[in-house]
């Protein structure tokens, strides 16, 4: 709520019967009506515009003169714990990008500790000077089919509802919960039926989408095909379109982005870590990349910001106009969309910005708790017959269902490099049971070694993908050393490492030393044959059993389309 006074000071502001705070002079305004550049003075008090179309006087001048203005940019769909980084360091990472809001579920980390990781994401987000918006995980843990660290039930969610920074409830990844009225899922929808709902439906059509709407949901991000996009649009669900480090849908719906469809859409990132940030950008990588590629210009800025901020229900931003809020990036071309400066809510962004943010306790240490793992832990039962296979699809996180005909000795199935088939495996770390399964994935390349990551989604145990046992003990056993993150190893020794101690997630590193680390860890993948741009995030979606078609838990194989074990 605004007192009385501070709208005062921003009409008389905006009137011109006082001097603005901050006047940002000589930008070309980008119109996102009529996607005119117009030369504007833009008028800003406190975190709030007052003025554009007009001649200002300032406290302060800010000289924009051969830049064009265009709203902060809004990533509708995103998880901080994917960038490997805590929220303070992710928003010093992304803000230089023009991304000044941010919608996140911070489900990962909720998989792990449950209320105490939601609660750590609020206060982050009340410390941080972009707007960072928090969607309530709402499958904890996504499905029965694994171990997650927690449990959230509605009542665990519903204290949190009223909080400033909640909009709703995160995507809703339980599709056959939802379709089959499970109770718990059903409680959930009825608590927040008054509230913005997130979906997560990868290939679900017909019948079965229109029952999932029909509980409320509005969104989805899993939508890969322009297809599926067009039917589901065609319903009045609004797609978020993903370019991340391993789900890289942007190409297959570009086609969507025109002027008549933009009001529908909106971008996102759902998991992108600083490398992929630092290499290529976030958002402004999707702009410049849709525009090349033939998108329209005005259709996919409205796409980036005004479509954004209404398919969310922020209807104080998204567009550079009197009474919203001062979230504004200014760029040297609208095609190229190359950040040179950045606002957000009335502030310019530099080191200074964040000099005085409140401190947020770390959570989730030590909360790695496998037992030492041995050689055995890692051999695959040899089955009769083919064995089932997951088949990695380089940038998407469906995989496929493979079956191949692999060596075996003493019982044992065995990997075969001509096949491409290597061994997975899966292993409880949450304390819980200590349960390991085992098999095969075919699409790394790898000729050797191992790599391991404790980020697996959605429960986020170890994971490991190898050729032979002793590497493959080596890097599990190394994460649980340094409390969870990624490790290559190979002929039994660790060569790279990289530490997640927060939850087994998130460094407590700056962004910066994140990224060098990631560029050691794919360098020493690559040393091991493997072929796929983002290894490690692709050995985290192996263990994600709401994402079709084969995948693998501590629990066993899981059939996706089946929704049980193979």
């Amino acid at each position: 709520m605004t007192d009385a006074a501070t709208l005062a000071r921003r009409i008389a502001q905006g009137r011109g019967d006082e001097p603005a705070d901050l006047v940002i002079r000589g930008a070309m305004l980008f119109d996102l009506v009529t996607g005119a550049l117009v030369e504007s003075d833009i008028a800003l008090c406190g975190d709030t515009i007052v003025g554009t179309y007009g001649r200002y006087e300032g406290q302060a001048t800010f000289d924009a003169a051969g830049l064009i203005a265009v709203p902060g940019f809004i990533d509708t769909h995103l998880h901080v714990e994917s960038s490997l980084v805590t929220p303070l360091e992710f928003e010093r990472c992304v803000l230089p990008h023009g991304v000044t809001t941010a919608i996140c579920d911070p489900h990962e980390i909720a998989n792990v500790l449950g209320v105490a990781g939601i609660a750590y994401f609020l206060a982050c987000a009340e410390a941080m000077r972009m707007d960072l918006r928090v969607q309530l995980s709402s499958c904890v843990p996504a499905t029965h089919l694994e171990t997650a660290g927690a449990r959230l039930e509605a009542g665990d969610l519903t204290p949190f509802i009223d909080h400033p920074k909640v909009i709703g409830l995160a995507e809703f990844m339980n599709f056959p919960g939802v379709l089959n009225c499970d109770t718990g899922c059903l409680a959930k929808l009825e608590a927040f039926s008054h509230k913005h709902i997130d979906g997560h439906a990868p290939l679900v059509r017909g019948m079965d989408l229109n029952g999932y709407l029909a509980a409320g949901i509005r969104t989805d991000h899993e939508t890969t095909t322009a297809d599926e996009a067009r039917e589901k649009l065609a319903k009045g669900m609004a797609i978020l379109i993903r370019e991340g480090s391993v789900s890289k849908d942007l190409h297959a719906l570009i086609p969507l982005i025109t002027r008549d469809a933009s009001p529908f859409l909106a971008f996102c990132t759902d998991d992108r870590n600083p490398l992929d940030i630092g290499e290529e950008g976030h958002l402004d990588y999707m702009i410049r990349t849709a525009i090349a590629h033939g998108a329209d210009i005005l259709a996919t800025y409205r796409v980036a910001t005004l479509s954004a901020a209404r398919n969310f229900g922020l209807f104080d931003r998204g567009f550079i106009a009197p009474g919203k809020r001062a979230d504004i990036v200014l760029i040297d071309d609208l095609a190229a969309c190359g950040v040179r400066q950045v606002f957000a809510g009335g502030k310019l962004v530099e080191d200074a910005l964040f000099a005085d943010r409140s401190a947020v306790a770390q959570v989730g240490l030590g909360s790695v708790k496998s037992r030492r793992l041995q050689l055995e832990d890692f051999e695959v039962a040899a089955r009769k017959g083919e064995t089932p296979v997951i088949g990695v699809v380089p940038g998407r996180i469906i995989t496929e269902r493979l079956a191949m005909r692999l060596p075996e000795q003493g019982g044992k199935a065995l990997p075969d490099l001509e096949q491409d088939a290597v061994r997975v495996a899966v292993i409880e770390r949450h304390g819980i049971n200590g349960g390991i399964a085992t098999g095969f994935v075919h699409g790394f390349g790898m000729k050797h070694g191992a790599i391991a990551s404790s980020v697996g989604h959605d429960s986020h145990n170890l994971c490991v993908v190898g050729v032979d046992e002793a590497s493959m003990a080596a890097a599990a056993n190394r994460l649980v050393e340094i409390g969870g993150g990624f490790a290559v190893a190979d002929g039994g020794k660790v060569l790279a490492e990289l530490a997640l101690p927060i939850a087994g997630l998130m460094s407590d590193q700056p962004f910066e030393t994140v990224r060098h680390g990631l560029e050691d860890l794919r360098a020493a993948a690559k040393a091991l044959g493997v072929v796929l741009a983002e290894p490690f995030l692709q050995v985290a979606f192996l263990t994600l059993p709401v994402i079709p078609h084969l995948k693998i838990t501590d629990k066993g194989l899981v059939d996706v389309d089946t929704f049980d074990f193979v």
